[in-house]
C-alpha cells in the first residue's frame, strides 16, 4: 500500500526530505503523498523513512491504495527507469 498522511501534520517539513521517490509534497494544508509514486521505500530501506521520522506518527498506510510488496517493488523499478530515461 501506499501511505498517507493525516491532518494530524503539523507540517514540520522533516518528511519531505526523507522521501526517495519525491512522493512527497507540501498540498494546500499539509504535506501530501502522491500514490503513485509511494513505494513504502521498498527498493530502497527496509522501513518507510517518512513515517520513521514524522515526530507526530501521522503517516499510515493508505487503504485506498492496496498493493503486495511485489507491486511495490514493481513501481520501484518503474520509478528508477522513468528517472534514468
Amino acid at each position: 500500500m501506499a501511505l498517507k498522511i493525516t491532518d494530524l501534520c503539523i507540517n514540520c517539513d522533516v518528511c519531505e526530505p526523507e522521501c526517495p521517490n519525491g512522493a512527497i509534497y507540501q498540498g494546500l494544508e499539509i504535506y501530501e503523498i502522491d500514490p503513485h509514486k509511494c513505494t513504502e521505500c521498498v527498493g530502497h530501506f527496509e522501513t518507510p523513512q517518512c513515517v520513521e521520522v514524522c515526530p507526530v506518527d501521522c503517516i499510515p498506510l493508505d487503504v485506498e491504495h492496496a498493493e503486495t510488496r511485489d507491486e511495490l517493488y514493481a513501481k520501484f523499478v518503474r520509478l528508477v527507469q522513468q528517472k534514468a530515461a
